[in-house]
Formats: C-alpha cells, sequence, structure tokens
C-alpha cells in the first residue's frame, strides 16, 4: 500500500513538473478585450415634398461609405410618423442613406456622422414622367428634351446613321 501511495505521489510529482514546464501558450490564444468604437444615433425624417406629410413604411437603407458597400447594410422602415432610427453608426464615419418608396423618387446621399446625434429630413418628389415618343410635341410633357444627343449618347443627328432621311425611290 505504502509503495502504492509513493507510486500515486511520483506520478502526481512528475505531472506538476510536466504542466509547469509547458509554455503558457494557451494565454497567447486569448485576444485582449478591445472596446468598440463609440457609436452615434442617426434619424432619418421622411416626408412628401408637396405637403410636408410624414411617409410610412419607406425603406431607409443605410450603407457604409467606407470600404465594400455591399456589407453591412441595414435597412430600416419608417414609423407612422415618417422616421426610422438607427443607433449602430460609428461617431466620425460617412453613411450613405438611401430611401425607396414606391410612387416616389429614389433618394441617395452620403452624410458626415461626427457627433453622438444625426438628424436628416427627406422630402421626397413624385417620379418624373417616362420617355414617350407620342409625348414629343406636348407642352406639359417632362422636361427632358427629346433631341437625339439625349436618346443616343453624344451622337449629333448628322452622324447618326439612324436619324438619315430615307433614300427616295425613282420610279
Amino acid at each position: 500500500m505504502r509503495r502504492f501511495q509513493h507510486r500515486c505521489i511520483a506520478v502526481s510529482i512528475v505531472l506538476a513538473a510536466a504542466l509547469l514546464a509547458v509554455p503558457s501558450s494557451h494565454a497567447d490564444r486569448h485576444r485582449k478585450y478591445k472596446p468598440p468604437p463609440p457609436m452615434s444615433k442617426v434619424t432619418v425624417t421622411v416626408l412628401r415634398a408637396a405637403d410636408g406629410k410624414p411617409l410610412k413604411n419607406a425603406a431607409v437603407v443605410f450603407h457604409p461609405a467606407l470600404g465594400d458597400t455591399t456589407e453591412g447594410n441595414m435597412e430600416l422602415k419608417t414609423n407612422d410618423e415618417g422616421v426610422a432610427t438607427l443607433s449602430i453608426v460609428p461617431t466620425g464615419s460617412q453613411v450613405l442613406v438611401q430611401v425607396i418608396v414606391p410612387g416616389y423618387r429614389t433618394f441617395g446621399q452620403k452624410y458626415e456622422v461626427p457627433g453622438s446625434e444625426k438628424s436628416i429630413t427627406v422630402k421626397l418628389l413624385p417620379p418624373k414622367n417616362q420617355y414617350s415618343i407620342y409625348t414629343k410635341n406636348d407642352p406639359n410633357a417632362d422636361m427632358q428634351n427629346n433631341t437625339p444627343k439625349t436618346q443616343m449618347g453624344h451622337a449629333e443627328p448628322a452622324d447618326s446613321p439612324l436619324l438619315q432621311p430615307a433614300p427616295k425611290k425613282k420610279n
């Protein structure tokens, strides 16, 4: 029995010495705590430009303005007062705010977020009329001019083979 006790003590001493001799690489694997950067609260209010009434359920998309804009996007919907709030924007950063509402022009603009709070008011306009060949001479048509320069890049009428009159047939 004494031999067994001596062996257990000897094995314990050998194990203890082996554990003390092993470098503490386990401590190196843990990263030190790094506190997150200070965050700001960005409040976006979406209104109709015509009468200033709030637009509810407007999609407000926050894009990070630095780096890859496909990562870290956050989409919120406005409440009944037309307000969407995001509280996790890093202070001192830039954010691209995009507002999408069916029946209105899409809005997008880059903003600096220097302090702890940023308020943004967006007034949405109705969409412009689409280009149509049928409204060419209509004075109430969209302001877009219907010249070949607008419709065909930078081609002038004389440069475009599509705008040349068809050759007249000789009888």
